[in-house]
């Protein structure tokens, strides 16, 4: 469910892992050449800093095609612009000095992310060549590249933290869309088991007797008549059958909604606070909230993306309230349509939006 006007991606919880928001994110990395363009203006001069800043502006282009690339999935194995920035880097090095790291950080934080099983290796060879490097070229003039290291490390694990959060989230995202399609197959499964047990026994007496009548008619008996009667009546009890069992599947009563609704809730991974009874609702009642709690509780497994869902019940109203993110349908979808329908027809009133400071929140009131 989604508050009128507001544009679906905002309640889209991995809108920051995806799209222009992810590259908007990827772009921040372009801090670190800026500082190594620091860096040429200090150690370089004349056609030097020219070349060194040449160099930092191919490594933004580099970096910033490649980042391009690999969110819009035509770049699977970004091999050649890792390579392309390895070696800018190295460009870099003479003419930057202990700056070109900030260079070196922008490569290992991303090749540790596309790479993870080398992840420890890369960050840890990455800090390493920062620390010594500076101190070992003497021409140079500078000690270990502390703060080099430093940002190298811990921006290559914050990278990669945002990385196996987004998988995370993707991951779940998926869970609970297959845990809302297992519940509907399991209940498909279940009409179908059922009604083929009633129809099984009904349907072969029905052969049987047929046949019985058929031949019985073909050699001039006056028993084919009964045979056919008991055919006809037993056709007849056999839809009254059949027609009692699908009423019975669309009966609704309200605790066994909140029932269904506990453990449907319980294997998305939310948080169900229900009532325990429903004694505070009437009986003429009871199917109608059983109904609003069918719809909001689907609405919530579906697409609230929620971790805490409670239900409220008094004598005239049922309250569904959730704290996602994603809501359902606004109000747009069958299911709320048809159930707008009901409570109208009853003469009471639904409500669904946004709540503060966030989720969703369903209500009739009677």
């Amino acid at each position: 469910m989604q508050a009128p006007g507001t544009p679906a991606v905002s309640r889209d919880p991995q809108r920051w892992s995806r799209g222009w928001r992810r590259t908007l994110l990827a772009a921040g990395m372009l801090t670190y050449p800026t500082v190594t363009a620091v860096g040429v203006a200090q150690y370089s001069t004349g056609g030097a800093r020219i070349t060194g800043f040449a160099v930092v502006a191919a490594f933004c282009v580099c970096y910033l095609l490649g980042t391009l690339a690999v969110g819009r999935g035509t770049l699977r194995h970004p091999v050649l612009p890792f390579a392309v920035l390895t070696v800018l880097f190295i460009a870099a090095l003479p003419l930057a000095h202990e700056y070109a790291f900030f260079l070196c950080t922008v490569i290992v934080a991303f090749a540790a992310l596309r790479r993870r099983r080398y992840a420890a290796l890369l960050i840890g060879t990455g800090a390493v060549a920062a620390v010594v490097v500076p101190w070992a070229v003497r021409p140079w003039h500078s000690g270990p590249g502390w703060l080099e290291a430093v940002a190298l490390v811990f921006t290559s694990l914050t990278v990669s933290a945002f990385g196996e959060i987004a998988q995370a989230n993707q991951a779940l995202v998926e869970a609970r869309a297959e845990v809302a399609r297992l519940a509907q197959q399991t209940e498909r499964d279940r009409i179908g088991r059922d009604l083929h047990d009633l129809l099984g026994h009904s349907l072969t007496a029905i052969t049987v007797k047929s046949g019985l009548a058929r031949k019985l008619a073909a050699a001039g008996s006056e028993r084919a008549v009964d045979e056919i009667t008991q055919v006809e009546q037993l056709s007849r009890q056999t839809l009254a059958d059949v027609r009692a069992a699908v009423s019975g599947y669309r009966e609704v009563t309200l605790a066994g909604e909140l029932a269904r609704g506990r453990e449907l809730l319980r294997a998305a991974g939310v948080e169900a606070r229900l009532p325990l009874t429903t004694e505070p609702v009437g009986a003429e009642r009871q199917e109608l909230f059983g109904w609003v709690v069918r719809e909001g509780l689907t609405n919530v497994v579906r697409h609230a993306q929620a971790t805490r869902c409670e239900v409220t019940l008094t004598a005239s109203a049922v309250e569904i309230r959730d704290d996602g993110a994603g809501g359902g349908t606004g109000g747009a979808g069958h299911g709320l349509a048809g159930l707008r329908e009901r409570v109208a027809q009853a003469g009471g009133v639904l409500e669904a939006g946004p709540v503060a400071p966030c989720g969703w929140r369903l209500r009739v009131a009677l």
